[in-house]
This record gives C-alpha cells, sequence and structure tokens, in this order.
C-alpha cells in the first residue's frame, strides 16, 4: 500500500509520468491568468523565490558636485530698536562708524549723513563714547546700521516716559503754536500744551487779546508736567496747569511762612473778577479785595487795572491756615480824607460830578480831588418829592452842590443839590464871598 502510493501514477498511456519541481506543477495546475501592468507584479509566492526578471532601468544621470557652502554668519546680540554704547572709530562725510565691543561695528547710514550739517559732524570726536540706537543689527551685507539722531530720541521718549511716571516739573522753552495751543521742546521731541492745560494767567491773557499775543510768548520759559506719552503716534501732552499748580502751592508755603501784615511788596496783576483782584507777589497769588483797589468808587476791577500791570501792594492780612493772603493798593497811597478833614467843611459849596445813579441817591465825584466821591441822597435832590433821581440829574451831569456832611472817621461826605440855594447858608455864603473880594 505504501509503496503504491509512493509510485507515481501512470500517465492515460502507461508510461510513468515525468517528476517535476513543485513550484512548476503548481504553476501549470493554476489557470492562465493575463499579464499584470509591471506595478503591479505580485510578490514571490515563496520565500527564497527569485523576482522575476524585470527590465534594467536606464542609468541615472551623472551625479553634480554640491556647491561649496558658505560660512554661516554669527548671529547679532543687537535687536532693533536697541540703545547700546559704542565708541566713535572713524568719521568722514561719506562715513562714520562706531567700535560696538566684541568685534562689532555699527555704521551711520547715508540718509543721516546727509542731513548732519558741518558742525555737527564737526561736534562729533574720534575716541569718544556715544550712545547709538541700532536700525538694523545685520543687514544683508552683514553690516550693524546705526543712528545717532534716533538714539537722542528714543533717549528723549524714555526721559518723558520717566518725568510722565514720577510726575516731575521739567522747565522748556515756547518753540511755536497753533491755534489750540503751544508747541514745547522737550529735547528733540516736540510736546504740545493744550489751551486747556496752559496756565490760568497765560489763557486768560490769550483769550482776552488778539492771536498776535501767541507770538510774544515764543522763546518765552515754561514749566510743564508730561501727561500722557505715546511714542507709536509721536504724541507727547504736556500739562502747564499741573506744573504751576504743585510749584504755586510750594511757593505760596514758603511765603506765607515770611510775611507780615504791613508789609510792603510789588506784585503783578493775574486775575480780575467782580470782588476783586488777584497780584501775584512773587510766588503766591493775593486778593485786592474791590474795596482796597483806590480811595475812589470802583465799579468794577478793570475800571483801574489790567492784567499784567504792575503794582505796588501792601499786606492787610495773613490766613496761614487757609493760605490766603488779603492786599492793599490804596493803602500804599496817601489817603485823601487826610485833605479832606482840612479843606472841606460843613457847609461848602464844591463842583462834582454826577458817577452813578441809585435807588436811594446819586454819586458825585468832587472835580477838584477825583479821589472822594461823595453821596447825594435822594431827599437831598429836589424839595419836591423824587421818586429816582434820574428825574433830577444825569450820570456826567457837572453841577454845583453843598457839603452837608464830612464823616473822616467813616470816610462819607455828604452832598446836597437842594440846599445849594438854602437861606440857612446865607450868610456862610455872603460871608465867604465877601471874604473872597478881600
Amino acid at each position: 500500500m505504501t509503496d503504491e502510493m509512493e509510485k507515481p501514477m501512470d500517465a492515460p498511456n502507461g508510461e510513468p509520468a515525468d517528476v517535476k519541481p513543485q513550484e512548476e506543477a503548481a504553476s501549470e495546475a493554476a489557470p492562465a491568468q493575463p499579464p499584470l501592468p509591471q506595478q503591479d507584479k505580485p510578490a514571490a509566492a515563496a520565500e527564497g523565490a527569485e523576482p522575476p526578471v524585470e527590465s534594467a532601468p536606464e542609468p541615472a544621470a551623472e551625479a553634480q558636485p554640491a556647491p561649496e557652502a558658505k560660512p554661516e554668519r554669527p548671529p547679532s546680540r543687537f535687536s532693533r530698536g536697541d540703545l547700546a554704547p559704542g565708541v566713535l572709530a572713524s568719521k568722514s562725510p561719506l562715513m562714520i562708524t562706531f567700535d560696538l565691543g566684541e568685534g562689532a561695528t555699527g555704521e551711520i547710514m547715508s540718509r543721516e549723513l546727509e542731513r548732519m550739517s558741518p558742525q555737527q559732524l564737526a561736534e562729533l570726536e574720534e575716541g569718544k563714547s556715544y550712545t547709538v540706537f541700532i536700525v538694523n543689527p545685520m543687514n544683508h551685507e552683514g553690516k550693524t546700521l546705526v543712528s545717532l539722531s534716533r538714539a537722542e530720541e528714543e533717549i528723549d521718549w524714555r526721559r518723558a516716559e520717566e518725568y510722565r511716571g514720577e510726575q516731575k516739573v521739567f522747565e522748556g522753552t515756547v518753540a511755536g503754536f497753533n491755534k489750540g495751543g503751544l508747541i514745547v521742546r522737550f529735547g528733540r521731541l516736540r510736546g504740545f500744551v493744550p489751551l486747556s492745560q496752559m496756565s490760568d494767567e497765560r489763557r486768560r491773557a490769550v483769550q482776552a487779546s488778539t492771536p498776535d499775543q501767541y507770538d510774544s510768548m515764543v522763546n518765552q520759559s515754561i514749566n510743564c508736567k508730561v501727561m500722557e506719552v505715546d511714542q507709536k503716534q509721536n504724541r507727547l501732552i504736556l500739562s502747564e496747569r499741573m506744573a504751576n499748580r504743585e510749584s504755586r502751592e510750594k511757593r505760596k508755603e514758603d511765603l506765607i511762612a515770611k510775611l507780615n501784615v504791613g508789609q510792603l511788596m510789588n506784585g503783578r496783576v493775574v486775575s480780575l473778577e467782580d470782588f476783586g483782584a488777584f497780584v501775584d507777589i512773587g510766588g503766591a497769588e493775593g486778593l485786592v479785595h474791590l474795596t482796597e483797589l483806590s480811595w475812589k468808587h470802583v465799579t468794577h476791577p478793570r475800571d483801574v487795572l489790567k492784567i499784567g500791570q504792575e503794582v505796588r501792594v501792601e499786606v492787610i492780612s495773613v490766613d496761614r491756615e487757609r493760605k490766603r493772603i488779603g492786599l492793599s493798593i490804596k493803602r500804599t497811597e496817601a489817603d485823601p480824607w487826610d485833605e479832606i478833614a482840612t479843606t472841606y467843611t460843613q457847609g461848602q459849596l464844591v463842583r462834582a460830578r454826577v458817577t452813578k445813579l441809585t435807588k436811594f441817591g446819586a454819586f458825585a465825584r468832587l472835580v477838584d480831588n477825583n479821589e472822594i466821591e461823595g453821596l447825594i441822597h435822594i431827599s437831598e435832590l429836589s424839595d419836591s418829592r423824587v421818586n429816582h433821581p434820574k428825574d433830577v440829574v444825569n450820570e456826567g451831569d457837572e453841577i454845583t452842590l453843598r457839603v452837608i456832611k464830612v464823616d473822616v472817621r467813616n470816610r462819607r461826605l455828604g452832598l446836597s443839590l437842594k440846599r445849594v440855594n438854602s437861606a440857612e447858608y446865607l450868610d456862610l455864603d455872603l460871608g465867604r464871598d465877601w471874604g473872597d473880594e478881600h
């Protein structure tokens, strides 16, 4: 049985069949398949089988030699916008170079050199240290481009931010103006003081006069505080008002501590109000009340004073707790009532000009003494009933009046129109006329 199984089967004609390799037999046993495209050929069926024979690939192109690599530039230790110390290594009208240390060199761009004046170029010293602004740490040629002018601007921007943060006061100069305010130099920067941030004195002076008033402010010194710093928008807003408020309070405290009642000082009128005038007496403002402006009657301070006018004042009160100073202008002048006490007597006839009408009477200023103003009570205007002084006199009328009261203590002069021709003073008038003729 075993021997039969090991024998090969006979072919149909009785002859023994040839023994073929297993792979070949399997190939013959498999049904015929159409040839596959070359890229889709299957892998070998069994391990160790020979791969199908394929046409030899075309020879590859001859390899080209790689280009020679350029040496890489070392990265710069600077960044755009940095400030760096540099020593001026060389200068000429065409090139200025700086030694930035550690083998680095900086060059000023040609455009900046063209803007430099001969004087600016002459002031640069070789071997001297300067602060430079890094425009480009490494350009296409591997150079570091720097700027002196940008460095100065950058330093000023940083300084402005410092002033803003610490609220420090700086003294600048008015460089120009426009309709909205003043232009003030802050180093190389242009700061702007809006009209609303000018000092009260400067703002009132501008509003009360012609636009030419701005011209007179150019080149004047000005104290300011930095309100806003915006370098990206090139915006630097300053305030004179904030600076003056702080410095004025400090000067006022120092001045008040030294002031004494009765002290005479020179001052300058800084503002006029309905109730009086404010006068700067060297670091602090004091009030001259309406009644202390003049010995004569004053309706409004502008009738006798102007803003900016220099005046002589006397200190009449000092309130150190409330930081208030009371001043007087009239007390620095001779008291006209000293003359009234010896020159004018009751019953005397005088010439006066009507200055003001009120419901209770009319005020008239003596022609011979313009400092003195007397009152004609409504009951002294006429023997008849008077409803209002305008029914009898008008402002500006120059009339003869009789003195009926001289109150030196209270500085009051009573005048009468109806008693000018009164028989009550006939003897006095006749005696005075007689004496005048002789």
